[in-house]
């Protein structure tokens, strides 16, 4: 007998209890169906909880105070760090706290732009990105993981390929051994697009990469929130998260480095806290992670971003899979049988996440987006900051649903119902 890992429905009443949230009411008494966890995730009691209590009772400055306050702060603060970087099978090490997943990815660019500057000295060098070097990208990227690749490209003289997309929306590897050769430097992707849900091949993707010595660096801001994670495990050598779409707080995410990667990296910026020795010509810096954490750092959102995976662990990051997994599944299935509704992406739930995009023939994104808020159903219109991916799958923009861990059947099958109105609300249905 197969037992389901989903929450049964007594589970899943008292997980959306956990959601304060979730029990508003809209504008004529209608209640709240949030999908788009993809943007932005809500948060539970028990981060907003941990975020009041630090304010409350620990608030300070961290790593440069003496006093008892400054102490404890610093205490949380690096607890945090170390819970975070467990959540994902990383160490404390290896975690460096950024502004987001774009802060992240912004970092490293930074920092491989400086050891093409010529900083870091020798270790530094093996970073260094020279004129007809190469940085691969893909055609499925993320804004935040496209246009820093590209300023670093125009920064050192290197030049920026990218692995295309097929019709169904995923990465064509058949293109890895063409656009991966010998000068390629970097090669960045996502774990899973935000628009097709699509999750990558990240084994034939990074063996690629290594056959060349590559660096590979993962945008898993999609994929943590939804997913078991261990990033050491997936072979790759910097990947980049954001906490608010872990059910925490904005502001705070994370840029995992391997260890001996991060001890050689110069730093991307620089300030206080992240020296050694300052004179009036120079200074030495800080070991990793510290050394790439300038200046003041969210402390207060990392400490939510804690709570925030310790809810995700305890619920479980299998079940929660388990769970989107059935509600992706149901919400295909449903799309298939609506005429005039083009699934952008895969079309079945094998290897793909709860955002699915779709075009709605003869009806503007936003107009689909307006109808389906008049029902209190809450998804996200326009081109996700993923333009290069629409034009390659033939759209300007989409609607799209992205799926939570807090979301329900019946809310799908509320979904649907809309959706099928759509076309003929706005006169597009024959």
């Amino acid at each position: 007998m197969t037992v389901s890992l989903a929450p049964t429905e007594q589970e899943l009443a008292a997980i959306r209890a956990d959601f304060p949230i979730l029990g508003r009411r809209l504008e004529g008494g209608r209640p709240l169906v949030y999908f788009d966890t993809g943007a932005t995730s809500q948060r539970p009691r028990v981060v907003m909880d941990a975020m009041r209590d630090f304010s409350e009772n620990h608030n300070a400055s961290v790593h440069r105070g003496a006093h008892a306050l400054a102490g404890e702060a610093t205490d949380a603060f690096e607890d945090a760090r170390e819970a975070i970087a467990a959540f994902v099978g990383a160490s404390a090490g290896e975690l460096v706290f950024t502004s987001g997943a774009t802060g992240a990815i912004n970092l490293l660019t930074a920092a491989l732009g400086a050891a093409s500057d010529g900083r870091g000295q020798g270790l530094g060098r093996r970073f260094a990105i020279l004129p007809g070097d190469r940085i691969v990208v893909t055609q499925a990227e993320h804004h935040s993981n496209l246009v820093p690749w590209q300023e670093l490209a125009a920064r050192t003289g290197a030049e920026l390929a990218w692995l295309r997309v097929g019709a169904d929306g995923r990465l064509r590897l058949d293109d890895l051994r063409s656009v991966i050769n010998q000068r390629t430097r970097v090669l960045a992707f996502t774990h899973a697009s935000n628009v097709t849900g699509a999750i990558s091949d990240v084994g034939a993707i990074t063996a690629a990469a290594r056959r060349v010595g590559a660096l590979t660096v993962l945008d898993a801001a999609q994929t943590a929130p939804h997913l078991p994670l261990d990033l050491p495990s997936l072979g790759v050598d910097f990947a980049a998260f954001s906490a608010h779409k872990m059910l925490g707080p904005n502001g705070v995410g994370g840029l995992y480095g391997r260890a001996e990667l991060l001890e050689a990296l110069p730093p991307g910026f620089t300030g206080g806290s992240m020296v050694e020795i300052v004179t009036m010509r120079d200074a030495t810096f800080l070991p990793p992670p510290n050394r790439f954490e300038a200046g003041t750092q969210a402390v207060t959102p990392a400490i939510g971003w804690a709570a925030a995976v310790g809810y995700l662990g305890h619920l479980g990051m299998d079940r929660v899979a388990a769970h989107e997994h059935g509600l992706t599944v149901r919400l295909l299935d449903g799309l298939a049988g609506l005429e005039g509704v083009r699934v952008l992406g895969p079309a079945d739930a094998s290897d793909r996440l709860g955002a699915v995009a779709v075009d709605v023939e003869g009806v503007h994104a936003h107009d689909v987006g307006q109808y389906l808020d008049a029902q209190g159903i809450a998804v996200r219109v326009g081109h996700h900051c993923a333009q290069p991916l629409h034009r390659a799958l033939g759209v300007h923009a989409s609607t799209r649903v992205s799926l939570g861990l807090y979301n329900t059947a019946a809310e799908v099958d509320q979904f649907l119902a809309a959706l099928a109105e759509v076309r003929g609300y706005f006169g597009a249905a024959a």
